[in-house]
């Protein structure tokens, strides 16, 4: 496993330690089958049960997209129109997710 691995792994628990603390993570769901995000009952389960589990299975791999824009995705959910302050740190940590996915 490279450090770039170990990176994402580490900074996909911190994301979900924070969706925990806010409240955004919901332990009786564990799994969602959808092909986009738009298509969850909500954004944070996409989080929890798409988005978590794929990209901790691309840091066991090795293997990432080419791209992501989940923080952009965030930023349309918890800012563009009315933000959700309790979401401020989350925003900036799937900023950072991004940032090290495409590093």
């Amino acid at each position: 496993m490279t450090e770039k691995d170990q990176s994402v792994l580490t900074h996909l628990d911190a994301i979900e330690a924070e969706m925990k603390r806010i409240g955004f993570w919901n332990p009786e769901v564990t799994e969602l089958n959808v092909n986009h995000y738009l298509e969850a009952p909500t954004f944070e389960l996409w989080l929890q049960c798409t988005l978590i589990p794929n990209a901790r299975k691309a840091a066991q791999t090795g293997e990432y997209p080419a791209n992501s824009e989940v923080g952009q995705m965030a930023f349309r959910q918890y800012d563009y129109m009315s933000p959700i302050p309790e979401a401020a740190q989350l925003l900036q940590m799937l900023y950072e997710f991004d940032k090290l996915v495409m590093s």
